[in-house]
Order: C-alpha cells, then sequence, then structure tokens
C-alpha cells in the first residue's frame, strides 16, 4: 500500500459482533484512509485501549507518523492515539461518516456482523478470517473505482 503524497485522513471505528454464542462479544476495530475508502488498519479484541493499541500497530508506518485520525468519543483513543492528530467528534459532526458507512456494509455482507443474529461464528481464527477476505476485496473494489 502506497501512502498519499499529501497528509492522509483516518477515520477510525469499533463494531462488535459474537463468536461461538451471545456471551463471547469480540469487538473489530477499523481503521479506513478518507481520500482512498480503504481500510489500512484492522484489529480483534474488546473494547479496551489495549485492542486500540494494537489497531495502532497494525497501521503502516507512514500512517503512524503523519496522519489526522478521527474517531468518535471512545476513552481508548486519546490513551493510544497521538493527541496533536487525534481528532474525537460526535457521531453528528459527520467527520467518521464513511467509517460508519463501512461498518453497515460489513453488516450487511457479513451475516456474523447483524446486530439481532442467529449466525455465530464457530471460531474466532474463521470470523477474522471471513472480516478479513470481506475487507480485501472492499478495497480491490476500491482500486477498481478509482482507476475508471
Amino acid at each position: 500500500m502506497t501512502p498519499l503524497p499529501k497528509r492522509p485522513v483516518l477515520e477510525m471505528d469499533e463494531l462488535w459482533s459474537f463468536v461461538g454464542d451471545k456471551g463471547q462479544e469480540v469487538w473489530v476495530w477499523i481503521a479506513l484512509e478518507r481520500q482512498t475508502r480503504k481500510v489500512v488498519g484492522l484489529a480483534f479484541g474488546d473494547r479496551s485501549a489495549e485492542t486500540c493499541r494494537v489497531l495502532w500497530q497494525s497501521l503502516p508506518a507512514d500512517y503512524r507518523k503523519r496522519a489526522i485520525i478521527y474517531t468518535d468519543e471512545w476513552t481508548a483513543y486519546p490513551v493510544v492515539l497521538p493527541s496533536k492528530r487525534h481528532r474525537p467528534v460526535p457521531k453528528q459532526a459527520g467527520e467518521t461518516n464513511h467509517i460508519e458507512r463501512l461498518n453497515n456494509t460489513l453488516r450487511q455482507w457479513c451475516a456474523n456482523l447483524v446486530r439481532k443474529t442467529l449466525s455465530f461464528s464457530k471460531s474466532l481464527l474463521l470470523h477474522q478470517t471471513r472480516i478479513r477476505m470481506l475487507i480485501d476485496y472492499l478495497n480491490r473494489r476500491a482500486d477498481l473505482w478509482a482507476s475508471v
């Protein structure tokens, strides 16, 4: 993945899902590059600052060095993200619209992410693989739209 020549803008958000049954909640943390609409970072875990740190480390180094990052006002973000480039905003501000739209697309295309579902992944590995494959497909699709 080649970074943009100008300063990249990222949107980060998290969405919940279940593995096995409703007793085992798994949060999917995503970083989306606003200009290209590509997912550039991904982490699975709970909703803690530690999982946010895993998301931060999953970003390519250039994004960690210079990206402006928009998030909702969840408490884990200011603990991990650099304060000079972190922009926590309320959902009504519209600065995280693209990542929220991606979350909706993921929920529509992957039954395991639907809020009221009976479709649970049997294992965390299969759950992660399914979501990674869908994100890879959407990233390749973004390439196709960019070349038109």
